[in-house]
């Protein structure tokens, strides 16, 4: 039970409070997003809470953008360039690849890791207390 909640809770937090992220910046999300997001929050979770004594925090940052970055571009080329659904275009900003990632985002992207690691440490604890 306990590593099943330690998977499936921060999936269901990042699948939703991702594609809120996204309604509230850009007015609308898709399907593909909101999944993207529960696997991101799950990967960063494992990488915040399985990390802190070993890695200094703003290198677990940038672990964690280029985890946002690379599940973004593996959905992109699958959602976006293969089955041509155009979710998103990054086309028009600077030193983008094919439209999927761009610089820009990336390093909103390690930003964004800094409120994410604060949820995953304290859901950590929160799991720890309750599903002992």
């Amino acid at each position: 039970m306990q590593k099943t909640a330690k998977l499936c809770i921060p999936f269901l937090i990042g699948f939703f409070l991702y594609a809120m992220i996204e309604i509230t910046a850009r007015g609308y999300t898709h399907w593909t997003m909101a999944l993207t997001g529960g696997v991101i929050l799950t990967l960063l979770y494992q990488l915040f809470t399985g990390a802190p004594e070993r890695l200094p925090v703003p290198v677990q940052y940038l672990l964690g953008a280029v985890i946002i970055t690379s599940a973004e571009l593996l959905v992109g080329l699958l959602v976006n360039v293969r089955m041509q659904w155009d979710v998103w275009d990054y086309s028009d900003l600077p030193l983008n690849f094919r439209g999927q990632i761009c610089l820009l985002y990336s390093t909103f992207w390690f930003f964004l890791c800094i409120p994410a690691r604060i949820i995953c440490l304290k859901l950590d604890r929160f799991l720890e207390q309750r599903c002992v």
